[in-house]
């Protein structure tokens, strides 16, 4: 019996995902065909609401979909990708509660899909203390971090020490820092009013771009309106202003004084898995240059998308925008390439344009350019929900989320923390012990 032919896909992001979607209706039927997927997480994080998870408009579970019921034919292993043999045509993962236990796959096709992570450009205590919004779990912190902030804040007299407390910078004007710093703003000064010696004057909201607009992706009309609709809810917009470090004097710039904050949010880069740049690939921006197929020039049987892959747009002569609607996009398109190619067919170009570009900037208030029209205040917001409820995973998430929205609207939001300060110490010791005790059985003799 012939071996199996062997398609690995790396990455369970949008990419990765919609890509082992297609495989797994399409090859992954064929007895002779073995299609795996490797993913950080065992489930799919809807990031572009990541922002209402952490102000609380959303449950944690509301927007992630697990692998393994959307894939009924797909191998999926949750681990992470030490190292990747082109040569040789191997993958090294590493799993375990230290990453010590090791596993190396083969492939014949290698879909790479791994993304980006948080880029903090080695400046002083920044990678070390902010805050990030990339995953769930950062969703989760920030929310008990804020609420942890006025719990200590209501016992403090000074009123000094109190607004240091409650002064929360968001860094980057991008799409993440500008819906992060609008859900953040709107659900501290809301639940502010349940602490009765917290006044609004002690809170303050601070987001700092490197630029004179924010969301320059949307054009200056737009950025420069969901700038006058932020400031007029309190946050303070710091325009042309970069974080330079974050210290015990709190978050420093390059233009002005440093801000006493508490919690410093970083939204402000992102870079390709670091395991890619030690690839033999051709590079551009240290993502890995594609032809129009989406294949690696030079490396057959080696193809790229989403973040990590700089995919050409015939139409403009640069590369491609690393955003989701692009990713899901050229991962199927990818799939598709990969089943023509074992099939014998030809390939197909790769052909997207952008249908338009949405933010949220707090309840009932966004932005948007969608087809070249422009959309502000609660009809964009209105927009961005209904587009991104229809582009959730599953109709049970869909279900889930469009009940949360609907509540929403009648009733406060849970100020409970899910993890408070005194159990975290003990949650460490726990992790600290698992840690310690071996993953797999120790083998016995006899």
């Amino acid at each position: 019996m012939p071996d199996k032919t062997r398609v690995l896909v790396l990455g369970g992001g949008f990419g990765g995902l919609y890509a082992a979607l297609h495989l797994d209706k399409t090859i992954a039927r064929d007895q002779e065909i073995e299609v795996t997927l490797v993913s950080r997480e065992n489930f799919l994080l809807f990031t572009p609401m990541l922002p209402e998870v952490a102000a609380g408009d959303l449950e944690l579970t509301d927007i992630v979909s697990p692998l393994r019921q959307m894939l009924k034919r797909t191998n999926v292993l949750i681990a992470e990708v030490e190292s990747i043999d082109p040569a040789q045509r191997r993958v090294t993962l590493a799993f375990g509660w230290n990453r010590d236990q090791k596993k190396i796959l083969s492939y014949d096709h290698l879909l790479l899909a791994l993304g980006s992570e948080t880029s903090f450009f080695n400046l002083p205590g920044v990678e070390e203390s902010a805050a990030t919004m990339k995953s769930l779990g950062d969703a989760v912190v920030l929310r008990n971090q804020a609420l942890a902030m006025l719990e200590l804040a209501s016992l403090v007299e000074d009123p000094v020490i109190r607004r240091n407390m409650l002064t929360f910078v968001v860094a980057g004007g991008g799409f993440a820092g500008v819906e992060t710093v609008g859900a953040l703003n709107d659900f501290v000064r809301e639940a502010a009013r349940y602490y009765p010696n917290v006044t609004e004057e002690d809170v303050r909201i601070v987001l700092a771009h490197p630029s004179a607009v924010i969301l320059p992706e949307l054009g200056e009309d737009l950025g420069r309106y969901a700038q006058r609709k932020l400031a007029d809810r309190g946050v303070e917009i710091r325009t042309e202003t970069r974080v330079s470090g974050y210290s015990e004097r709190g978050v420093e710039f390059k233009e002005g004084e440093p801000i006493a904050a508490r919690i410093l949010i970083w939204t402000a880069g992102v870079t390709p898995h670091a395991v890619l740049q030690t690839l033999p690939f051709k590079k551009e921006k240290n993502r890995i240059v594609v032809d129009e197929t989406l294949e690696v020039p030079g490396f057959p049987g080696v193809w790229a998308v989403g973040d990590c892959a700089s995919v050409p747009d015939t139409k403009t002569g640069k590369a491609q925008p690393p955003t989701a609607q692009h990713a899901l996009r050229q991962g199927r398109h990818c799939a598709k390439n990969i089943v023509a190619t074992i099939r014998g067919k030809p390939k197909k170009p790769f052909s997207f344009t952008t249908l338009g570009q949405l933010a949220i900037i707090g309840r009932r208030a966004g932005v948007a350019n969608i087809l070249g029209l422009q959309f502000s205040g609660l009809l964009a917001w209105g927009l961005w929900r209904a587009i991104y409820l229809m582009k959730l995973p599953r109709f049970e998430k869909k279900l889930r989320v469009a009940l949360s929205w609907t509540l929403d609207l009648f009733f406060p939001k849970d100020l409970a923390q899910h993890v408070t300060l005194h159990e975290v110490e003990r949650v460490q010791h726990r992790l600290e012990a698992a840690r310690r005790r071996p993953l797999l059985p120790t083998p016995t003799s006899g």
